[in-house]
């Protein structure tokens, strides 16, 4: 049966159609999110060595040919070279380093209940007005029992430990299967970093089913996804280093009670963008006010080294090392970590955020150059 339309009921017929068809793609990608989530949070344990082992031979994969081609040396002396040019430097930063944060991590399990106090009888020090306020309305005792009930807390969490692991055989099984996981990720990376089938110029023999425009198209794609991983990984990676080593300097030159520490670990979390600055700022401030000999002067003197290695970083490291590679907003970074960390169900999105977030992008540049423009 033939409709007889017209150019004004044809038009309305076609939007129409375009919004269906928008929603139905809209919950097909919500429907394979939520999968994915399910999946990721289901084999995470598994999931994760392999993601990072690929994300490693990707960042690796110049350098494993290069020395295949420039050095002649055969694909197992490659890799034997790769892994120690990753292993070497990893021992020689522990040998260097590792007793001083050894030390300094023992400490503060050894000494947290007295961190506790300390940190409140500094507070009644250092807030006489906020104390003075509690007293008044009789919120003092509240506060007491607040700070005893932690202290409890944290000497009842140590003190259990050691017997909740021997009891608890499924734990334990648990955690071996993930350690095992983890101890085969060379494995993993060798095999990867290996793999001739894996070549990016081999992708079009792996779509055959495909036409040969749209064949191109999704090369193209995976070509820029892997090189936004490469060049963010690689770069974020060098950068974080850095800025870990950075703050451990200067949290210990200003007296920040486990500045060396801290700074280690703000530089790790740096990993993904801006979360070692937010959970740096939450832990270095709060104890260079209440550790002993702490006050205004140390918070200060902390903020001072979180400025100088933010502008370092900002107009330094980051323009030098990475410069606009993903060709993100920083406010888009942010959102992107909060949205994939909940979406891929922890830590393995916030990981993937950035090249994930950068990957649409390009997508949706392609998209809307030659799919778009056409419907429109």
């Amino acid at each position: 049966m033939n409709l007889d339309l017209s150019e004004r009921q044809r038009a309305t017929l076609a939007a129409a159609l375009t919004i269906v068809a928008a929603c139905v793609i809209l919950a097909a990608v919500a429907l394979v999110f939520w999968l994915l989530a399910m999946f990721v949070a289901e084999f995470a344990s598994v999931i994760m060595p392999l993601a990072v082992a690929a994300i490693a031979a990707l960042v690796f994969k110049p350098y494993f040919d290069l020395l295949k081609r420039r050095a002649g040396l055969s694909p197992t002396l490659s890799l034997a070279v790769v892994l120690a040019s990753i292993l070497l430097p990893l021992i020689g930063f522990g040998w260097f380093f590792g007793a001083k944060v050894l030390s300094q991590g023992n400490d503060i399990a050894r000494r947290l209940p007295e961190l506790i106090d300390t940190a409140n009888q500094n507070l009644r020090a250092q807030l006489p007005e906020v104390i003075a306020f509690f007293e008044r309305h009789g919120l003092d005792k509240a506060l007491d029992s607040a700070v005893e009930a932690g202290r409890k807390q944290v000497v009842q969490g140590l003190q259990t430990i050691g017997s909740g692991a021997v009891n608890a055989g499924t734990s334990i099984l648990s955690f071996i299967g993930s350690a095992l996981a983890w101890v085969v990720l060379p494995v993993y990376f060798g095999f990867f970093l290996m793999a001739d089938g894996l070549k990016l110029e081999r992708l079009h023999d792996h779509l055959p089913f495909l036409k040969t425009e749209t064949r191109k198209d999704v090369v193209y794609l995976i070509q820029q996804f892997v090189d936004i991983v490469v060049a963010f990984f690689r770069g974020q990676i060098i950068i974080a280093f850095l800025q870990g080593l950075l703050f451990a300097i200067g949290f210990s030159i200003v007296g920040l009670q486990y500045g060396f520490l801290i700074g280690l670990v703000l530089g790790f979390l740096n990993i993904i963008p801006y979360l070692g600055n937010i959970v740096g700022l939450g832990v270095a401030l709060p104890l260079a006010l209440l550790q002993p000999e702490g006050g205004w002067v140390r918070v200060g003197a902390v903020l001072v080294v979180f400025v100088i290695v933010q502008t370092i970083e900002g107009y330094f490291l980051t323009p030098k090392i990475m410069g606009e590679r993903t060709g993100l907003h920083p406010m888009t970074i942010i959102v992107a970590i909060f949205f994939w960390g909940t979406a891929l169900s922890g830590i393995l999105g916030m990981i993937l955020a950035i090249p994930l977030t950068a990957f649409l992008v390009v997508f949706w540049r392609l998209a809307k150059e030659k799919y778009v423009q056409e419907l429109v």
